[in-house]
């Protein structure tokens, strides 16, 4: 049984499609680069620098003055273009009852994911929350979920008991590189082949099916 869950924010807890493209656009159009919103979808997860340089081959100078052109629009606006899952509060609640520890482990720069999870008032629910730094540090999900551990503080819980919830290939591969088993969820932006090919330890299509694997 897991006593320890880790959650991903962006498409595991809420959809972030809207703020996510939109801030990305307005970032590419800084650089006469004029995207549909809709072609945008796989910035959600993965780190932005990486996306900025993988998609769009920009060097790592043009890709941090793309990562602040995003923000100028996220943190005006995009933050709250996000909705939660139907399926999020309820689980929430579910595994708190239980006295189950939770954590937010993401990718998203702290100071936004704290906004975002007290503007829906689930932050009540974590007993961490970790994202990445502003100065670009601590952006590899493996980071994050190191300095969930570190937070928790002695004594450290049995990793055979922790669990890293997320819809990318990231979380997979940062819940293996800290010892501990990943479910993958196919209701945000990962597909099943993208999670299996990672290695997730189990894969859940629904909050249902989540709920089961989780106790």
């Amino acid at each position: 049984m897991y006593t320890h869950i880790f959650f991903d924010l962006d498409g595991t807890l809420t959809d972030p499609k809207e703020g996510i493209t939109n801030s990305v656009a307005y970032a590419l159009a800084f650089f006469g680069i004029h995207e549909d919103p809709d072609r945008l979808t796989p910035f959600i997860g993965p780190p932005l620098l990486d996306s900025f340089m993988e998609f769009y081959h920009f060097d790592l100078p043009t890709a941090q003055q793309a990562v602040e052109k995003y923000r100028e629009y996220f943190s005006r606006q995009g933050i709250f273009e996000n909705r939660v899952f139907p399926g999020s509060q309820p689980l929430l609640a579910h595994l708190k009852a239980q006295g189950k520890t939770i954590a937010l482990a993401t990718s998203k720069p702290e100071v936004f994911a704290r906004q975002i999870l007290e503007h829906f008032h689930i932050d009540g629910y974590f007993d961490q929350m970790v994202g990445s730094c502003l100065d670009g540090t601590r952006t590899k999900k493996g980071e994050v979920i190191g300095e969930v551990f570190r937070r928790l503080g002695e004594p450290r819980p049995d990793k055979s008991r922790c669990v890293m919830v997320g819809d990318r290939l990231h979380d997979v591969v940062g819940a293996r590189e800290n010892g501990v088993d990943s479910i993958g969820v196919t209701f945000g932006y990962g597909s099943q082949e993208e999670l299996s090919q990672a290695g997730a330890t189990h894969i859940a299509h629904s909050f249902e099916e989540l709920t089961q694997l989780l106790g």
